[in-house]
């Protein structure tokens, strides 16, 4: 079989292009590179793009010097198609010039949303630690359903309707309990009558500084 061989010679070239190894490359060319050498590999039935994804990762890390923490393989499967798509077109030749643009691209979109996502949990901590012994077990019940969703929220915003149907609070219950969370600042609320949306009130920036809408928001080393 060829793929031991192939292996032997994956591992070898990528100890040898690592920082500091004799033929080092740049990290995002090595990491995608890597990702699309093991996969042509293929050597597992099954786990390979679990796997080439971490190689990647193990990459990154490695040209700085430390662990790194990157929602790489997360921001891939979003693009899966894409990434499908953009994997079968490198196959094809030797050319893969395509291939390591699409590739950086995902980088730097993994290290925007990494940087989202602890900005968001250290919000998310800031206010259940403000709001502590403030909201009845209904009003606790529906913001933790709320921050359960991440940074984006709640699909489409949290409704009366799904509050009742989160906390089983009864239509007038469900109104107080919300105008109250608004006044709290537990709750942002936006639009008006049966358009009105409510999300948590948490401050979290995109990568580059800016206030971030959730956007489903209605209008108004070496390898051994």
């Amino acid at each position: 079989m060829r793929v031991p061989g192939e292996m032997g010679r994956f591992i070898e070239w990528f100890n040898r292009t690592a920082p500091g190894g004799i033929e080092g490359l740049p990290a995002l060319t090595r990491a995608g590179i890597a990702h699309l050498y093991f996969e042509s590999i293929h050597p597992f039935e099954d786990g390979n793009g679990r796997i080439g994804r971490a190689i990647s990762e193990k990459a990154l890390a490695q040209s700085v010097g430390q662990p790194t923490l990157t929602a790489l393989a997360a921001t891939i499967l979003i693009h899966r198609k894409e990434y499908y798509a953009a994997l079968e077109a490198a196959n094809q030749g030797n050319e893969i010039t395509v291939w390591l643009n699409w590739f950086a691209g995902i980088v730097f979109e993994a290290q925007s949303r990494t940087a989202i996502s602890i900005e968001f949990l250290i919000e998310k901590a800031k206010l259940l630690d403000r709001l502590r012994n403030q909201l009845n077990e209904r009003q606790q019940k529906a913001l933790l359903r709320i921050l359960r969703e991440g940074p984006e929220g709640f699909e489409g915003g949290l409704s009366a309707g799904n509050y009742a149907a989160i906390t089983g609070a009864s239509p007038a219950s469900a109104t107080r309990d919300l105008a109250d969370m608004v006044e709290k600042g537990a709750l942002l609320r936006r639009g008006e009558g049966r358009y009105t949306r409510y999300f948590a009130c948490l401050r979290i920036s995109s990568g580059d500084g800016m206030p971030l809408v959730p956007k489903r928001m209605m209008p108004s080393g070496s390898i051994r």
